[in-house]
């Protein structure tokens, strides 16, 4: 490949060299340097990699992206003049951009070829990206999903090490996935994925914002608020058609700058769900009635159903779309995932029994996941692994009025105590019995953490027990149910291993209650 057919989109400077050089490659880590590729260097908090420039031209890389002069780098290769006269060196303002770009045209635009879908926000993300994979699965398409939970390509899942990979790792995978046939293509993106650059080059046809509230600020994320928020909000400068929450209250904030076509969506009649979002509900109640009612698509009538064959929720879409929806995944406040999952299927007119039928049997793995239901308990899965989730997955779970709420949780090692102390006295107070156990232990021993867990819900007198053995507390809370009661397995969710003492052993919460579940039904 000749090196201008990967400039088309990119803003430069050549400051020496051809770009008719012959290029085969792109790579930002100085460890994979190899002849024929391009370096594309990027100044960082952390690692400045344009100080990486003598080892690749070492390694035989003739094509360099940088944001700044090179001059003692190149000297400092010890290559021969005449052979540094033939290196290239681009300049570009940012290297992440322009690695974006680049990476884009290295794998000839795949996400062109496919309908894209972008997923933002604090809550939600991976639940509304599967409810939408969900439904499209139902109308017969082939869908690839990248995110939280990995890179899903069919029946294979493959693990990402940031919910919004590498810009490079992104337009790999995309091409992987037209070439699988996907005619659709949906991922989460983060804040820092919008921040790092790394979706710059897509245009997302459809770009969702679930909602937001202060979260990753700190050193390496965002300086604060503002600037979370103005990063999450940059998606609907991505995205050709923009779907966003009217109920949030930052909403104005959300939309100022926006570039795209936009359409709202809102839940109408939130019921319990008021009372759950507390400060920030006040906050919008200052804005004007007959502001907060304007919405393309609304989701009222909502009801808390649970029954043998199907526990979770039903409600009515009316507005710009119209439809009645069984929801196969307990909570309200999954209401605005589906509403959203339903607003974005109407654009792509899919056939309204086909987005019924997907949102009735979704299932999204280690999220208010049921793995069990029959009239003698209910069996649930949930990632919630602070104290905040905690409360609002018990809180949704008393909705449904259990004859006893029961939860089986632990605290991961070598993180904070306060999380420990916090998660046990909402289990104390919430729930009618709490099961202490594993979870990730790291380098801490079991014992000690459930002491801190321990004494925490001692205080508020709930009932509890204690159970090292994860499988084992799992086993007990599902052969000692009770007729009518709900049991919530929470904090390691999707994770298919327990990490203990720098090991991690496989372990995944659904599959040994499926083991007892099966184990049990034989005995019967």
């Amino acid at each position: 490949m000749v090196l201008k057919n990967w400039l088309q989109e990119l803003e430069f400077e050549l400051v020496q060299g051809s770009l008719e050089a012959e290029v085969n490659e792109i790579v930002y880590d100085s460890r994979k340097a190899q002849p024929g590729a391009v370096f594309v260097c990027m100044g960082g908090t952390r690692v400045d990699s344009h100080k990486f420039v003598p080892e690749v031209l070492k390694a035989g890389v003739r094509v360099l992206l940088t944001e700044r002069s090179v001059e003692e780098e190149l000297k400092a290769s010890g290559l021969p003049k005449e052979e540094l006269l033939q290196v290239t060196v681009l300049r570009t303002p940012d290297g992440r951009r322009g690695l974006a770009l680049l990476s884009a045209a290295r794998f000839g635009y795949p996400a062109k070829r496919m309908v894209t879908i972008g997923v933002t926000g604090t809550k939600g993300k991976t639940t509304t990206t599967h409810m939408i994979k969900t439904v499209l699965e139902a109308a017969g398409k082939k869908v690839g999903v990248i995110g939280t939970t990995g890179m899903i390509l069919g029946d294979r899942v493959t693990p990402t090490v940031n919910t919004t990979p590498e810009s490079y790792q992104l337009h790999k995978a995309f091409l992987e996935m037209a070439k699988a046939g996907c005619e659709y293509m949906i991922m989460e993106v983060s804040s820092q994925g919008l921040k790092m650059h790394r979706v710059d080059g897509i245009e997302f046809d459809y770009g969702i914002f679930t909602n937001i509230s202060p979260d990753h600020i700190g050193p390496d994320e965002h300086a604060d608020f503002a600037e979370y928020l103005y990063y999450k909000s940059q998606l609907l400068n991505h995205c050709k058609v923009g779907l966003v929450n009217r109920n949030d209250s930052h909403f104005q904030e959300i939309v100022k700058t926006a570039s795209c076509k936009l359409y709202t969506y809102r839940v109408a009649d939130n019921g319990g769900q008021e009372q759950a979002a507390g400060a920030g509900r006040k906050e919008q109640a200052a804005e004007s009635a007959a502001d907060r009612l304007v919405a393309d698509f609304e989701a009222s009538n909502i009801c808390c159903v649970s029954q043998p064959d199907f526990v979770g929720t039903t409600f009515k879409v009316t507005g710009a779309y119209e439809m009645e929806v069984r929801l196969g995944i307990p909570g309200r406040f999954n209401v605005d995932n589906a509403l959203a999952a339903v607003s974005l299927c109407s654009f792509l007119t899919l056939p309204k029994h086909l987005v019924s039928h997907g949102l009735e049997h979704i299932r999204v793995n280690g999220r208010m996941e049921i793995v069990h239901t029959s009239k003698r308990c209910t069996v649930l899965v949930d990632y919630a692994h602070n104290a905040v989730s905690m409360e609002s997955l018990l809180a949704t779970l008393r909705e449904y009025h259990p004859k006893r709420l029961v939860v089986v949780f632990g605290c991961g090692g070598n993180r904070s105590r306060d999380r420990r102390y916090s998660m046990g006295e909402i289990g104390g107070r919430m729930a009618d019995l709490s099961i202490i156990t594993a979870d990730n232990s790291r380098y801490e021993r079991t014992e000690d953490i459930m002491a801190d867990i321990r004494g925490s819900i001692e205080k508020t007198g709930g009932a509890f027990l204690e159970i090292p053995d994860r499988r084992e507390a799992i086993a007990y809370s599902i052969i000692h149910a009770e007729q009518g009661d709900m049991i919530a397995v929470i904090g390691k969710g999707h994770e298919d291993y327990q990490e203990i003492n720098g090991m991690r052993y496989h372990f995944l919460d659904r599959e040994v209650i499926k083991a007892v579940i099966e184990e049990l039904e034989d005995k019967e």
